[in-house]
Formats: structure tokens, sequence, C-alpha cells
């Protein structure tokens, strides 16, 4: 098996290992595990990204925030380069949420091209999922502001990679 190939599927190991008792706010509660990968799949098979880091750290995008994990433990494991770009991807969890969201719009343009192809893969998924199976608890007016908030992320990353923009605003089309 090639290292690249090999890495990839530790990091989706490690991947599910850390959100193997994590659950999607979807009405399906769906393993939170199928999130990243399917940020990953947008990537490699809608987008035809083949960069092995750039998948493997869309597979691994919310460990850090989500999971205890740290940047450097991805960094032993999966090398600088994944790690440097989960960093990019992951909010500062002791700001408030609004705070979060505003300086993911601030800062989507300056990070690196890797970073901007993740999250314009995740704010895929999290449209397709918001659209087909939202959130039990959230309002339409909180569905709608999501869509809104997730555009003007991705309206600062849109030159990364044109085809993962028009996926993008085909999700964006269905917003509720």
């Amino acid at each position: 098996m090639n290292t690249s190939l090999s890495s990839f599927i530790a990091a989706a190991a490690f991947a599910a290992r850390k959100h193997r008792d994590q659950r999607r706010k979807g009405a399906d509660s769906a393993p939170y595990i199928n999130h990243p990968i399917a940020v990953a799949n947008v990537l490699a098979n809608e987008a035809a990204v083949t960069d092995p880091i750039t998948l493997s750290a869309a597979l691994l995008h919310d460990t850090v925030e989500d999971t205890g994990t740290t940047v450097e433990e991805l960094r032993i494991q999966f090398g600088a380069e994944v790690a440097l770009v989960v960093s990019e991807l992951t909010d500062d969890k002791s700001l408030l949420k609004a705070e979060r969201k505003r300086l993911q719009i601030q800062h989507a343009a300056g990070v690196s091209n890797r970073a901007k192809l993740v999250k314009l893969a995740d704010k895929i998924c999290n449209l397709r999922d918001i659209a087909e199976c939202p959130p039990a608890d959230w309002s339409l007016e909180r569905r709608r502001e999501y869509f809104e908030w997730a555009k003007q992320v991705v309206d600062r990353l849109r030159d990364a990679h044109p085809q993962l923009a028009t996926l993008f605003d085909a999700a964006y089309a269905h917003k509720p």
C-alpha cells in the first residue's frame, strides 16, 4: 500500500475512534463520522482533489475542536502539514459562538489553500445535511441563518476551487 493511502486510512481510523460516541444533530442522529467521510468524499469524488494531506485533513478536521485531540497529537501521527491544516480549521471553543462564527468569516480568505478546500467541502456537506435532515430543534429561521452565514464564509473562499464553489451554490439553492 502506498504511503499516502495508508496515511489516509490511518486518518479515517483515527477519526472514527475519536468520534465514536458522537452523533450528528440531524433528526436521524447519524453517527458523526459520516460527516468527515462526506467532506473527504466531496473533495475526492466531486471535486477531483487528490492531495493526500488535504484529504486526510478533511477526515480529521473536527477532531481538535470536538474530541479533545490536540494539534500536537495530529502532528506526531500524521505530520506537520496535516496538523497545520486542521489547526487552521479549528475554532477556539473558549470564545462565544457568535464570535467564533464572526472569526470564521474574517479569517476564511487568509487560510491555506488546503484549508480553504476542506472548509468549502465542509460547508457543502453541512448545507446538504441541513436541507435533507435538519436538526430537530432548529427552527426554520435558524436553518436560514446558517445558510446565510455559510455563504458569507464561502464567498471569501470561492476562488480556491471554482468547482467546489459551484457545488456550494447548488447546495445553497436548497435554502429552506
